[in-house]
């Protein structure tokens, strides 16, 4: 079957040929402050707590991204000449500006499409899908001689200290990096990974690097190690990791580090596919490693198997703190910028903030890929209150005896989905973003015994309550209506619902009422 391209992916085509997508992080503050999303602070504001208490006063108000113009430090005495950026992401719709998309839905949807392609036939079906072909080839990442993030470049008097780092909550250990895209590349493969660990600030070159078992990032220092204890006698073993943070760039690139996309998906090509627009990249100057060219700021450097460190605490997206632990130090070895850059952040904590608007663009750009794999999946939703991890709800049209079940554990099965501490399943006719509707229809269709299942497994780094660091239990609940082949032999009742007849009568008699 010849494919075709659906109207919505020529209806997005259109938009994206009106709407080129963002150059840099400034063609997207301008967008941001044109559409009344943007509010510059003139007024002085620390960079220790001060920040962070306003910026989570606006984020819970849903109000809108924040550019502190004028950032200081009242312990260092330190007025910063670079302005801070926060709250970026931190609503719907500055979500569907990153985008450039009237609805998150949209990308959902060239996401379906392309995953619906299906290989050509014969000779006519091979020429007719050429022009979508090239299409997707365009979005590759371009490398460039050159860019915006080359114009200042300091390989002997750099230091962080210069840059607005805040602190963000009392008991954190110092000062953090919170969203920067962190760029490795495997020694065994030489695939490169994109990821957004947080980066502890030890002093004015050195930082922690946060990054968890699970992560791509961890996974390329993990096998280092490996080759580290298998080296001979003759062989100088290796010891150095190439890393580069970049901080700042045009939006789709920046969420591209947050995404959970399979392992051999280059988080730059991704944001290709996102922007419509290949990602231009430039070689660094003391690491073999390629950056955004259009980045604000580049920090270069290396994390050496002999040198872990504590890090931590760090008040986290669960809403508390995240207690010290052990994680390689990042060695800076230069700095390269713009010259008027712009120094990005954001805050985590009690929910709702930034990050669950992150988290909500994540849900329904990958709910595509998850029908992919589970196609009886109809919708599937995450509670801000869940952390991302905590609770997912799924609606699923049910086809046979304990289909639930194996949707749960498919759903456990899936890398960007693993760490999922509970998962509800509704039957198909229920809205999984109600959740007044979900617990209604959830907390009448269960027995408890019968319908709550338990399994051992891996769970998130950060999970504090867990009976072991990074292993722990997982709940599953079958919420959906039962069957007779399922055990159940009593009747099922209906739900109550008026007859439309009534209703018709009722809405022609309802002005008369005086209601």
């Amino acid at each position: 079957m010849l494919f075709r391209p659906s109207s919505c992916w020529h209806r997005g085509a259109k938009r994206r040929e009106q709407s080129m997508a963002y150059k840099d992080l400034h063609t997207f503050i301008a967008k941001l402050e044109s559409e009344g999303e943007l509010k510059r602070i003139g007024v002085e504001a620390d960079v220790d707590l001060e920040i962070t208490e306003i910026t989570d006063r606006v984020s819970k108000a849903q109000g809108p991204a924040l550019l502190f113009e004028r950032p200081r430090s009242a312990r260092d005495g330190m007025r910063y000449s670079v302005p801070l950026l926060i709250n970026t992401f931190g609503s719907l719709r500055r979500m569907q500006l990153a985008l450039q998309v009237p609805s998150l839905e949209d990308v959902a949807q060239r996401i379906e499409d392309l995953l619906a392609m299906k290989p050509p036939e014969g000779f006519f079906d091979k020429v007719k899908l050429l022009p979508k072909l090239a299409e997707i080839g365009s979005f590759f990442p371009k490398t460039v001689n050159s860019g915006p993030v080359k114009e200042i470049i300091e390989r002997e008097s750099f230091s962080l200290a210069r840059f607005p780092i805040m602190k963000c909550w009392p008991q954190d250990a110092g000062r953090f990096i919170t969203l920067p895209m962190v760029i490795t590349r495997s020694p065994k493969t030489g695939r490169r990974n994109v990821g957004c660990y947080r980066m502890q600030v030890y002093d004015e070159r050195t930082t922690a690097m946060h990054w968890q078992i699970h992560k791509g990032g961890a996974e390329h220092f993990r096998w280092l190690e490996r080759q580290a204890k298998r080296a001979g006698d003759g062989d100088p073993p290796p010891h150095r990791l190439d890393v580069a943070v970049a901080l700042g760039a045009d939006p789709a690139t920046m969420l591209s580090a947050i995404l959970p996309l399979p392992e051999d998906v280059d988080e730059f090509l991704f944001a290709g596919f996102l922007r419509q627009q290949p990602v231009e990249l430039v070689r660094c100057e003391t690491v073999d490693l390629e950056v955004p060219a259009h980045a604000e700021i580049v920090l270069e450097g290396y994390v050496d198997l002999d040198d872990i460190r504590p890090e931590g605490p760090f008040g986290d997206h669960t809403g508390f703190y995240s207690l010290e632990d052990r994680f390689p130090a990042f060695h800076l070895t230069c700095i390269t910028r713009r010259r008027d850059p712009v120094y990005v952040s954001t805050i985590v904590g009690r929910p709702p903030m930034e990050d669950y608007w992150m988290g909500h663009a994540v849900e329904r750009l990958f709910l595509p890929l998850m029908r992919r794999q589970l196609p009886e999946v109809v919708d599937m939703h995450l509670p801000a209150e869940g952390i991302f991890h905590n609770l997912m709800i799924v609606a699923i049209r049910k086809s046979y005896p304990g289909h639930a079940r194996k949707v749960m554990n498919a759903i456990w099965g899936l890398p960007g989905a693993m760490f999922t501490k509970c998962i509800v399943v509704v039957d198909h006719d229920t809205d999984v973003h109600n959740l007044r509707e979900v617990a209604w229809k959830a907390l009448n269709h269960i027995d408890p015994e019968r319908d709550i299942q338990f399994v051992l497994g891996p769970v998130d780094q950060l999970e504090h309550a867990s009976r072991l660091p990074s292993f722990g239990s997982k709940m599953g609940v079958d919420a959906t209506r039962k069957w007779p082949s399922e055990g159940f032999s009593r009747p099922w009742p209906d739900e109550i619902v008026m007859d439309e007849e009534t209703k018709r009568r009722v809405d022609s008699m309802w002005k008369n009422l005086g209601l």
